[in-house]
């Protein structure tokens, strides 16, 4: 099958299938190698590796997998577009296509049954609407992954390196750097798809920590602290954590953390660093006698 990165052998295939372009599915596919080649090159894919691909939609970025790694897994929650990937994969040996939801997937299972528990590699071109959750399902759920390339809304990608003090800076931001270092590798434009998305695009890297970047006592109250600063971010940190129930914390025990951090009781949350959130953590937690809830970090 000839290259997918090539715009008329896309617009053969579309108009071959028939395919209708699925906005639920946040479906816009690259029509542009040497964005393709930038992304292969990012995630260093060889031929040892296994790859999760998220969405593969005609297989466009999965032919360019095929051909660097060992295997390819490609989950494809749109069921219409398996004959085209029986198609546009027909020459590869070396891939699996699922059709399921990557939110409902056991991506450890799958580390463990196809590459031995070892850390995998993923690669995506992510429909924008499923980003977050797709990012942080992975993360959070301790996915032994090596490096995590996927291309994403440029803003998302900014949010995700953002530092303390930006208006970028949030609990995605908090989530990803825990995990991960985060460094965009590519900016890409508007024109390098079909159909043409209304934003600005950027291929975005994750590589996992060797070791733990802070030491936190509790990841999930830390976690449930950063949601719930980033919930009220105009609020003070002391009263942002103590409006949240699910906290079980008072302004008391905040002022005592914060005064133990020789830090002012008029602070907002955006402007602690990870290093700092994982301190305040740590003090609160012991405050109220070290328990700790948690909730999710999507946003």
């Amino acid at each position: 099958m000839a290259s997918l990165g090539i715009p008329q052998n896309t617009i053969e295939i579309l108009k071959k299938y028939n395919i209708k372009f699925q906005k639920r599915f946040g479906q816009n596919f690259l029509i542009d190698t040497h964005v393709l080649d930038k992304i292969i090159d990012a995630a260093g894919v060889s031929s040892e590796d296994f790859v999760l691909e998220v969405g593969p939609g005609i297989g466009t970025l999965t032919q360019y997998l095929c051909e660097n790694a060992r295997e390819v897994m490609a989950v494809e929650i749109d069921n219409s577009l398996l004959p085209v990937l029986s198609e546009t994969l027909s020459g590869y040996n070396n891939v699996t296509v699922v059709n399921d939801d990557i939110l409902k997937i056991d991506i450890n299972k799958i580390a463990e049954e196809r590459n031995g528990g070892k850390a995998i590699k993923v690669v995506a071109n992510l429909p924008y609407y499923i980003t977050t959750p797709v990012i942080m399902g992975i993360l959070e759920s301790h996915v032994p992954f090596d490096s995590i390339t996927v291309m994403v809304q440029k803003e998302v990608a900014q949010r995700m390196q953002a530092g303390p003090g930006t208006k970028d800076y949030g609990a995605l931001s908090l989530a990803v750097q825990y995990y991960s270092e985060a460094e965009i590798v590519a900016n890409v434009p508007a024109n390098c798809f079909m159909p043409r998305p209304g934003v600005g695009s950027a291929v975005i890297r994750l590589c996992s920590h060797s070791k733990p970047c802070v030491n936190v006592d509790n990841e999930k109250f830390m976690f449930g602290i950063i949601r719930a600063s980033f919930n009220q971010r105009r609020k003070t940190l002391q009263n942002g954590l103590a409006n949240d129930s699910r906290l079980g914390v008072d302004k008391e025990q905040v002022a005592e953390a914060l005064r133990q951090m020789g830090l002012k009781e008029t602070i907002r949350g955006e402007t602690l660093s990870l290093a700092q959130f994982a301190e305040f953590s740590n003090i609160l937690g012991s405050l109220r006698g070290g328990q700790g809830i948690g909730y999710s970090t999507e946003s």
